[in-house]
Order: structure tokens, then sequence, then C-alpha cells
């Protein structure tokens, strides 16, 4: 189930396999935190934010749960700064409940 509100058109392959990967991802939690943030600024990243991104979307829908409502820390591995981008968003821009 796809909660997109934005339409691939117009996007290069690989931001709409991101725009995708990040609202299919099988938690719906998840889905909605990183939806969202793909629907709004998508075609906006940088190539670097992008790379962090498809790293960042690497990791298991129970720790990036977990990571964005505090309940265990960041893995090194994917504390990138685009993290923090997307934990920005929704503490500013469009808060999602969890």
């Amino acid at each position: 189930m796809s909660g997109t509100q934005r339409s691939s058109e117009g996007l290069d392959p690989r931001r709409r396999r991101i725009l995708f990967r990040c609202w299919h991802r099988g938690m719906r939690e998840v889905d909605l935190l990183l939806g969202q943030f793909a629907d709004a600024r998508i075609d906006s990243l940088s190539e670097e934010e992008l790379d962090q991104l498809e790293k960042f979307i690497e990791a298991q829908d129970g720790d990036i749960f977990s990571w964005f409502a505090g309940s265990k820390p960041v893995d090194p591995v994917y504390d990138a700064p685009i993290f923090q981008t997307i934990k920005a968003f929704h503490t500013h821009h469009s808060p999602v409940h969890l």
C-alpha cells in the first residue's frame, strides 16, 4: 500500500527507485517517516544526500523506527546527516505522531 502524494513523473530512475523504496518498507510507520520525507524532498536532494539515503534505507525497519523514537541509539553505520535531516523534517515541517 502506497501513501505517496507525489508522482514520480519527471524524476530520474535513481530518484524513482528511492521514492518507491521509501514508501514500500513493510512497516507502515517507517513508510510514513521515510515516504513523507521523500515526497517532499526527493527532487531537491544532492547526490551525496541520495547516497546517504540509499544507505540508510538498507537498515531494518525495526531499527529505523527505534532510532526515530529514540529508544535506541543510531547504529554508526547508518548515522549520516540524512538521518538528522529526516528527523528535523518531521519535527519542524510535517510531524508524524508515532
